[in-house]
């Protein structure tokens, strides 16, 4: 087979100057599109830049719930309910391995106490709103409510060999990168330990009920999700410490947790460079990924507005430095979005940023843009996708072009995001 020609477009080096959604001829052939929103208006600071959210707005903070606390934290709890300690192993067992807050199933504790103790130690923090199905029932995305009626969702998968599900870490994100339904809303607050856990909890619960499509059996009962990622809803590693204790708690051995393994957990950000080199020294071996979506800062500094903060190369030095702490090979998410950021000459530079960093330390998801309400931003053709690809490919960096599930349901990557269909949903459940 004849290798195709490698050209390489000029690298624009300063911002420029045209109003953002314009289209521009690069040297070599090929458009360059810049980043616009479309049917909403970016959040924007007192300087005119896109709005960053870090800090959680204040809200009434959720009911304490078994799973914010440690193991021993949940005797104290239970003791200074008046009962005995062991109960809160017996509540650890039912939560954590039978997947069940139902008072009326936790038939082991004495009747007289059980409503008491349940409400005590696992009070309600989710109602669910709605539920969509595709891929046969091997795609579910739901809608939760959560106590002070902020709304996220998450999204089931079940894959040959494995069942996914993809959680949200905040209600909205502070992120505001323009491309992504989610961070359009703005950040609405932080979420819980518990709360995180809880969507775990909630989809196992209906695995083992035998609702999720695929396999046709009639005992779901052994079944429950083998890997998280955190590419729900929200910026994981701005809510760090309670994403922090819901990964501890999802490792834990059952009944204390709910014994996942870490290897099967993908925690992802945009590049917050601090918390990476935090997580580094975790000594918790989840998979971890990057959300890159352009290897310059002329572009990726209106794509993704932390690029402000921290610069590609600040992201990607951290993130190998994840890979040299931990041995774990990391994963560059890379949204490919039609004349924007899937220029070849993009697929050359990412290349070479990598590999000069060293050999064997990551892999590449290339992503086909998932569209998004109101914007007119569609993904790359399939003949430069795979272009893109070869590139890297060539370069000996491992990629794999990456189609996500639940794009019929808006449940994909990027499109999470809660409607005023949903809002008025929910409304009318509260």
């Amino acid at each position: 087979m004849t290798e195709k020609p490698r050209t390489r477009e000029t690298r624009p080096t300063t911002a420029s100057s045209r109003p953002a959604g314009t289209t521009i001829r690069a040297t070599g052939g090929g458009a360059q599109v810049r980043p616009a929103t479309e049917g909403w208006t970016q959040q924007k600071d007192a300087e005119g830049r896109p709005l960053l959210q870090f800090a959680s707005p204040k809200r009434g903070k959720p009911p304490v719930h078994l799973a914010d606390l440690t193991p021993t934290e949940r005797v104290d709890k239970v003791k200074e309910l008046g009962l005995p300690g062991f109960r809160a192993k017996q509540l650890s067992t039912h939560y954590f391995r039978h997947y069940t807050s139902d008072a009326a199933e936790m038939t082991d504790l004495p009747a007289g106490i059980r409503d008491e103790l349940v409400a005590g130690m696992l009070p309600p923090l989710m109602s669910e709103v709605r539920r969509l199905e595709t891929d046969r029932g091997d795609t579910i995305k739901f809608l939760w409510r959560l106590h002070d009626g902020a709304l996220v969702e998450s999204v089931l998968m079940r894959y040959p060999g494995r069942i996914t599900l993809c959680v949200s870490s905040q209600a909205g994100c502070g992120m505001n990168c323009p491309f992504c339904a989610t961070g359009q809303a703005g950040l609405t607050r932080n979420m819980s330990t518990a709360e995180i856990v809880e969507q775990i909890v909630r989809a196992n619960r209906l695995i083992a009920d035998g609702g999720l499509g695929g396999k046709k059996a009639d005992d779901h009962s052994m079944e429950r999700v083998s890997n998280i990622v955190f590419m729900g809803m929200g910026e994981p590693l701005a809510n760090y410490k309670r994403v922090m204790d819901a990964v501890r708690t999802m490792v834990a051995p059952q009944p204390d947790g709910l014994g996942m393994s870490a290897r099967g957990i993908t925690v992802s950000t945009v590049g917050l460079v601090p918390a990476i080199n935090k997580l580094a020294d975790e000594n918790i071996p989840v998979t971890f990924a990057l959300s890159l979506h352009a290897p310059d800062d002329h572009l990726r500094d209106e794509l993704i507005p932390v690029n402000s903060r921290w610069k590609v190369d600040e992201a990607l030095d951290a993130a190998y430095g994840y890979y040299a702490k931990t041995g774990r090979r990391v994963s560059i998410e890379y949204a490919l979005i039609k004349d924007m950021n899937d220029h070849a000459w993009r697929a050359d530079l990412l290349a070479e940023k990598l590999n000069q960093r060293g050999r064997g330390w990551v892999h590449v998801n290339p992503i086909p843009l998932n569209p998004t309400p109101g914007s007119i931003w569609t993904s790359s053709e399939k003949d430069v996708q795979d272009e893109f690809v070869r590139r890297l490919n060539d370069a000996g960096i491992p990629t794999t072009l990456r189609d996500t599930r639940g794009k019929e349901i808006d449940g994909a990557c990027g499109q999470l995001v809660a409607t005023t269909e949903d809002e008025a949903a929910a409304a009318a459940l509260a």
